[in-house]
């Protein structure tokens, strides 16, 4: 079992309790600087919470005047949030890439091109793991034929068990050749032909290791089928409990299906869930197709999971994939309208991936049509990265009530997330967004930013600092390295410094955004009376703290629902 290395956490002595261990069913925390992230009265001294709700905020005489026989905590000053809702991860992926061999960290990127290292690496890490069915890995490669590295590199590690190493895009996924026999792969296509076409070939028809964009679906499905049930189960718990670590408790998974979604229901039902979950219907850059399946598992979802812990009732939609020079398209355009206009018909909340600007433009054109042809219902349309957006289509999504995911610490390079140098767009327009009263909702799109630290992503939404890599400088079409990953260092240029946001709008933006996205703004999101008692204790003052030091922050206990899940008082 992989331990979470305690440089990442506020102090070593941080103890992570069972849920059920500690519940507060009478506390009042007190003398703190407590942001509510709420409109009105946004800092406060105290909280008192009961039964796992926020009981009342306020003053700390107030509070402490209805205190009774309540546990009092002297939280000395420190500084309180509302936990972090990250609302684009992938969990079961990154729980893969924490129990695997995660080659792409903020110290290093281990490349294809140091190809000794990474064997030495990888054979290491098989023989540590003896009886893992699949052995995963996470690492930065090119994902363009003819410089995509071939299976014949990861044969020599390991001949005789499937290895799996996910690019850090989740767009892509290389092979050696037990995995691609694992997944049926052969000289003969595939029957799907998007699929197919995601499938890097030889003249002769040989599958060269590499898989893009909806043909990782081939090794992913094929590996979920072998890896033991159990296994998953405590690579989850392991996962989330890296999560709490960085405050986050509540998540949306960008991906998923009926399957995964039972998992979490599992770890519920066993009181091993300790963070709450929301989960799409969605495969990487696979198109939907409303088969009577995938119509039945979607109603089945939203039937049975619908509670606080294990939520439903969501599709993602990928109108773009993230590999090559240029984005992908997966969809025609009446294709994917249709699809939005039929599911949204049916009250399922949409989701959609969009790297290209033409992209965001297609997304929102066919959500103001289900709005037209539906009518008023509560939504949540969501638009995932929105990294490229014309300038006439930024108010569109005020106008639309369309929430923009973004992930700051994808930001930034010189130009920015661009494809086309030559004619640029001012790209992640976090403060355009903002200003013009859209849904903003930071999140880290976990395991593609590692580790998923959401002040490293506020730092750069205040600062919007460029950030480069050596090891990745040569990969054809760039590497997801962002603010702290692939062995990234910060230069001294800003990119586009007038999209900078404020410290106030980035944490809104990681806790009342991402609870607005999540579909759950009425029980997370903001410490007020009514709503779940999910919150953070930090190690520094982030309102005050220099905006290069905000990064630094640590998290020293991390409550939800009123439960310490990690930490002590």
């Amino acid at each position: 079992m992989k331990r979470i290395s305690p440089r990442w956490l506020f102090a070593p002595t941080i103890v992570l309790l069972a849920q059920g261990q500690t519940r507060a069913s009478d506390l009042i925390l007190t003398n703190g600087h407590i942001y509510t992230a709420r409109a009105t009265a946004p800092f406060v001294e105290a909280l008192s919470v009961t039964g796992g709700r926020i009981e009342a905020v306020g003053d700390d005489q107030e509070i402490r005047r209805a205190a009774g026989h309540a546990t009092v905590i002297d939280l000395h000053g420190r500084t309180v949030i509302p936990g972090i809702v990250d609302s684009h991860v992938h969990t079961l992926f990154g729980a893969y890439a924490l129990h695997g061999l995660n080659l792409s960290t903020p110290e290093e990127s281990i490349t294809p091109d140091q190809s000794e290292q990474l064997l030495a690496r990888l054979r290491a890490y098989a023989a540590a793991h003896p009886a893992d069915k699949v052995l995963f890995a996470r690492a930065d490669f090119a994902t363009v034929a003819p410089l995509a590295p071939t299976h014949e590199l990861l044969d020599r590690a390991v001949a005789d068990r499937p290895v799996i190493v996910h690019n850090t895009s989740e767009h892509a996924l290389w092979l050696n050749a037990k995995a691609l026999e694992l997944a049926h792969l052969m000289d003969e296509p595939v029957a799907d032909p998007d699929m197919e076409r995601g499938i890097i070939r030889d003249a002769s028809g040989h599958p060269q290791g590499v898989l893009l964009e909806a043909a990782m679906a081939l090794a992913n499905r094929a590996a979920n089928a072998v890896v033991p049930t159990e296994d998953k189960l405590a690579w989850l718990r392991e996962a989330m409990r890296l999560q709490n670590s960085y405050g986050i408790t509540s998540i949306v998974n960008a991906s998923g299906d009926l399957d995964e979604i039972r998992l979490y229901a599992t770890l519920r039902d066993r009181g091993q869930l300790t963070v709450r979950t929301r989960t799409s219907f969605g495969e990487v850059a696979v198109p939907h197709h409303l088969t009577p399946k995938f119509l039945a598992d979607l109603e089945q979802a939203r039937r049975l999971y619908h509670d606080d812990w294990v939520a439903a009732n969501l599709v993602k939609f990928f109108l773009d994939g993230s590999t090559g020079l240029l984005p992908p398209l997966v969809y025609r355009p009446a294709e994917y309208r249709a699809l939005v206009l039929e599911l949204d018909r049916r009250g399922f909340q949409l989701m959609s991936h969009a790297l290209r600007d033409d992209s965001v433009r297609l997304i929102l054109d066919a959500y103001e049509a289900a709005q037209s042809a539906n009518g008023a219902r509560e939504r949540h349309l969501r638009i995932e990265h929105a990294q490229l957006i014309q300038d006439s289509d930024v108010a569109r999504f005020a106008r639309l009530n369309v929430v923009a995911d973004m992930q700051p610490a994808f930001c930034c390079s010189d130009v920015g997330t661009n494809f086309d140098a030559v004619h640029p767009l001012v790209s992640d327009r976090w403060h355009s967004l903002s200003e013009s009263g859209g849904h903003l909702a930071f999140s880290s799109d976990w395991p593609c930013t590692w580790p998923p630290d959401p002040f490293v992503g506020m730092q750069q939404a205040v600062t919007r600092r460029v950030w480069r890599s050596a090891a990745t400088a040569g990969i054809p079409g760039g590497a997801v390295d962002g603010a702290g990953q692939g062995g990234a260092v910060p230069t001294q240029t800003v990119y586009e410094p007038q999209e900078r946001v404020s410290v106030q709008t980035a944490v809104d933006a990681y806790t009342r955004g991402g609870a607005y996205a999540a579909a759950r703004e009425d029980l997370i999101g903001t410490l007020e009376p009514g709503k779940a008692a999910d919150l953070i204790v930090l190690s520094q003052d982030i309102f005050q703290a220099p905006p290069e030091e905000i990064s630094k922050t640590r998290v020293a206990v991390t409550m939800v629902g009123g439960r310490v899940v990690l930490g002590a008082w």
